[in-house]
């Protein structure tokens, strides 16, 4: 099931690093470690990797602007390991464009959970050829699950993975409200294993790309103790 998946583990804990490894290539995986920031990067930059898992606290570069430096040039999805439990932490790493968050210690069956759900969520996106209409159309915006484009007045959009998967959701089911968990189980897979921060962060993300004003945001509306919606009632000017 994962063969072909490749992995790179950006950990400076050679104990950590080594049984993340060997426990994902007993899955089926192909994993490569860096013991820094530098070196994570000129990996990177040699092979296309399909996952990143990152340490936060690298000895060369902070592990939150290791990320970012990495989305500069790259949509691969990343998860972030920390030893510190910190909200600050996971709404800065998910800022910066992670995909994923674990605190350690972290469960090996949990953390190869997460990133098997990604890639089921990836396929069923992006892999399956889709017929011709696959596109939606919402006022100003066109989503593509072919092309994986999105245009918001016909000027392309730049997407992750996951900000793209939860837009078209959240589209193609537009004026539903859905709850943060029913979010986390539809785009990331694993809503009992979720943390709700996750979702919080990824929309207000979409609003800064996609809307006019993203303090009062006319399409990616929240409906108070709910959850979140597409609306198609709002002036597309």
């Amino acid at each position: 099931m994962n063969t072909n998946r490749s992995i790179l583990i950006i950990e400076d804990e050679q104990d950590i690093s080594r049984v993340l490894r060997d426990y994902l290539v007993k899955q089926g995986f192909a994993a490569d470690t860096a013991d820094n920031g530098v070196e994570g990067m000129r990996m990177l930059a040699a092979s296309a990797y399909d996952y990143v898992i990152l340490d936060i606290m690298l000895p060369d570069i902070d592990g939150i602007e290791l990320c970012r430096r990495i989305r500069e040039s790259s949509q691969v999805p990343i998860l972030i390991l920390s030893a510190r439990d910190s909200n600050t932490d996971k709404v800065l790493g998910l800022g910066f464009g992670a995909d994923d968050y674990m605190t350690k210690p972290f469960s090996l069956s949990e953390l190869v959970a997460r990133i098997q759900a990604h890639f089921r969520r990836y396929d069923s996106v992006v892999m399956p050829k889709q017929p011709a209409g696959s596109a939606l159309q919402a006022g100003p915006i066109t989503i593509d699950r072919k092309s994986y484009r999105v245009t918001l007045h016909e000027q392309e959009v730049s997407l992750s993975a996951k900000e793209f998967e939860l837009l078209y959701h959240l589209i193609k089911h537009r004026n539903q409200v859905f709850s943060k968990n029913q979010l986390l189980d539809a785009v990331w897979g694993y809503g009992v294993y979720g943390d709700e921060n996750t979702v919080t962060v990824y929309i207000r993300r979409l609003r800064e790309k996609l809307e006019k004003d993203p303090s009062s945001p006319k399409m990616l509306k929240t409906v108070w103790g709910v959850g979140y919606k597409f609306s198609e009632d709002f002036d597309s000017e």
